[in-house]
C-alpha cells in the first residue's frame, strides 16, 4: 500500500515537472501572442498528458530541423530578387498610385519580389472553366509546365489534369507536379501518380508526413503546402483559391458545391511563382532550379496590370499574411470588400476590419453559409457582433461553400490567392498570393464578390442578437480555443 501511494507521488511528481517544463517553453517560445500562451498553459496545467501530447503535436510552428537547414540552403543558393525585366523599375513606380506603394513595398519585404507591369490577366468564369483552360495550356506547353496543389483528387477534374501532363511529358515538355502529402493523399497513393511517372511526369509529394508516430520528432504534422501554383513556359501562371478537382469536391460533397476564383496571367509575374515553386521542389527533390530562374525575362508588354506575388509560410518572416491583410485594410478610403470561408483572425486583424468601418469606409465581408469546418465557423460568428457594431456589413452564401479568398479596395486593388483569414493561414500553411493594381481587373473580380452578395443572405445586429445562449456560448468558447487550433 505504502509503495503504491510513493509509486503514484512519483507519478504527479514526474507529470507536475513534465508539466512545468512545457509552460516554461511556452513562455520562452518566440513569436507567440500572449493569447496563445495563456491557452496553451490552461490546456497543459488542466490536462496533464493530453495537454502535453498536444501541445508536443500541435504546440510549436516546426517544420524540423534538417528540413528547415535544406530550405535556407535552398534559398541562399537561389539567385537574387529582384527579378523583373530591365529597366522596368522607374516605369513601374511611375505607374503604382502613390497611396498604394506601401502595399507593395510590404509585399516585397516578405518575398523579395518587385512589383512587375506587362501582364495580361483575366478572372476564370468557374472552376471547370479555369480546367479546361489549364489543360489548353498544358496541351500548348513547348517547354515546361510546373503544378503544385495543396489537394488533388482523382476525380473528373483532377484526371483531366493528369492525363494533359501525361500527354506533354509524352512530347518531351518537361513537367513537375508536386502535391502535399497530406491533403493530396486520394491521388498520390493512387494509380494515377504512379502512371504519371511512367509517363515521364516527375512527381514529389510536398511536406511528406513520414511514420505518424515519430512525426512529432520531425516537426509539426499539420504544417502544410496549401499554395496553388501553375507556371507554363515562365510565361503563364495561375493564382487563386482552386484545388484540382471537380467543384463538387466529393471527398466533403455534402457542403458542395466549392466556389472558387481563379486568376490566369501572362507576364513576368509567372517568374515570381517559378521561384515559389522551384523553392518548395528543391526542398523536397534533389534537382537543381537556379539556372531556369537565372534565364532574362522577356520585354514586357507596354502597361498591363501591375502584379506582385506574395509568398508566406511558417519559415517567412512571423505575421507577414496579417501584415498583408491589415494593411490592406487600412489603405481602403471608399470601399472594401473581402470574401473568405474561414475567419479566425487575431486581435489586430479583426480591430483592423472594424477600424475600415469605423473609419467610413464601406466594408463588407462574405463568408459561406455552411462551413465544412464546424469548429471555424463556430469561431467565426463569435465575432459577428463586434464586426456589425463597428458597421461591417456581414454576408452569408448560400450557393455552396464559398472558397474564394479575395480582397479588393477602392475598386483599384486586389489581393486573390491561397490565403484565409485565419490563424493557420497566418501561422502554418505555406500560402501564395498576388497582389495586384489595376482598376479594370479589379471590377471584375469585384462584380464576382457583388454576385456572391446577391446570392447571400445579409447577418443584421438583430439576428445575432437573437441567438439563444447557448449558442453564442459556444462561439465564444471555440473562439477562445482559436489560439491553440
Amino acid at each position: 500500500m505504502i509503495e503504491a501511494f510513493r509509486h503514484s507521488l512519483a507519478v504527479i511528481a514526474f507529470v507536475g515537472l513534465l508539466q512545468l517544463a512545457a509552460i516554461a517553453r511556452i513562455l520562452l517560445r518566440p513569436h507567440r501572442d500572449p493569447a496563445s500562451r495563456i491557452a496553451w498553459m490552461v490546456v497543459v496545467g488542466t490536462l496533464p498528458m493530453a495537454g502535453l501530447l498536444a501541445y508536443l503535436m500541435l504546440g510549436e510552428v516546426n517544420i524540423g530541423r534538417r528540413r528547415a537547414q535544406r530550405l535556407h540552403r535552398v534559398l541562399k543558393s537561389m539567385p537574387p530578387f529582384p527579378c523583373r525585366p530591365a529597366g522596368d523599375a522607374a516605369s513601374v513606380a511611375a505607374a503604382i498610385a502613390g497611396r498604394y506603394r506601401h502595399l507593395f513595398d510590404l509585399g516585397r519585404s516578405v518575398s523579395g519580389f518587385e512589383p512587375v507591369a506587362g501582364n495580361r490577366a483575366q478572372v476564370m468564369h468557374d472552376s471547370n472553366a479555369m480546367i479546361d483552360s489549364l489543360v489548353a495550356d498544358i496541351d500548348a506547353a513547348r517547354d515546361h509546365v510546373h503544378v503544385l496543389f495543396y489537394i488533388w483528387l482523382p476525380d473528373r477534374n483532377g484526371l483531366k489534369v493528369v492525363e494533359a501532363l501525361k500527354r506533354a511529358a509524352g512530347r518531351g515538355v518537361t513537367c513537375r507536379v508536386m502535391a502535399d502529402d497530406l491533403g493530396s493523399r486520394p491521388i498520390i497513393k493512387s494509380e494515377h501518380w504512379h502512371a504519371m511517372r511512367v509517363a515521364g511526369v516527375r512527381v514529389a509529394a510536398g511536406l511528406p508526413m513520414g511514420h505518424l508516430l515519430m512525426r512529432p520528432f520531425h516537426g509539426r504534422i499539420d504544417l502544410r503546402n496549401h499554395r496553388k501554383i501553375v507556371v507554363i513556359d515562365d510565361c503563364i501562371t495561375y493564382c487563386g483559391s482552386q484545388n484540382c478537382a471537380d467543384p463538387e469536391f466529393l471527398v466533403k460533397a455534402k457542403f458542395a458545391p466549392w466556389v472558387d476564383t481563379v486568376m490566369r496571367f501572362e507576364g513576368p509575374v509567372a517568374r515570381q511563382n517559378q521561384f515559389l515553386f522551384a523553392s518548395d521542389w528543391m526542398t523536397d527533390v534533389d534537382e537543381d532550379l537556379n539556372d531556369m530562374l537565372r534565364k532574362p525575362l522577356p520585354v514586357p508588354m507596354a502597361g498591363g496590370v501591375i502584379a506582385q506575388v506574395v509568398g508566406t509560410g511558417p519559415t517567412i518572416r512571423f505575421s507577414a499574411m496579417p501584415e498583408m491583410f491589415e494593411s490592406l485594410m487600412f489603405a481602403a478610403r471608399r470601399e472594401l470588400v473581402v470574401t473568405t470561408p474561414y475567419y479566425v483572425p487575431d486581435d489586430s486583424l479583426q480591430n483592423a476590419l472594424c477600424t475600415s468601418a469605423y473609419r467610413g469606409v464601406d466594408t463588407s465581408i462574405v463568408f459561406p453559409a455552411r462551413n465544412d469546418s464546424w469548429i471555424v465557423g463556430a469561431a467565426s460568428r463569435s465575432y459577428y457582433a463586434d464586426l456589425l457594431a463597428a458597421g461591417v456589413k456581414i454576408y452569408e452564401y448560400e450557393g455552396g461553400l464559398l472558397h474564394t479568398k479575395s480582397l479588393t479596395v477602392d475598386g483599384e486593388v486586389t489581393l486573390i490567392g491561397s490565403a484565409n483569414l485565419d490563424r493557420r493561414s497566418f501561422d502554418l500553411n505555406y500560402e501564395n498570393n498576388i497582389l495586384l493594381q489595376d482598376a479594370a481587373l479589379t471590377a471584375v473580380m469585384r462584380a464576382r464578390q457583388q454576385d456572391y452578395i446577391t446570392r447571400s443572405r445579409p447577418v443584421t445586429r438583430e439576428m445575432v442578437a437573437a441567438w439563444p445562449m447557448w449558442r453564442r456560448l459556444w462561439n465564444n468558447l471555440i473562439a477562445t480555443l482559436g489560439p491553440v487550433l
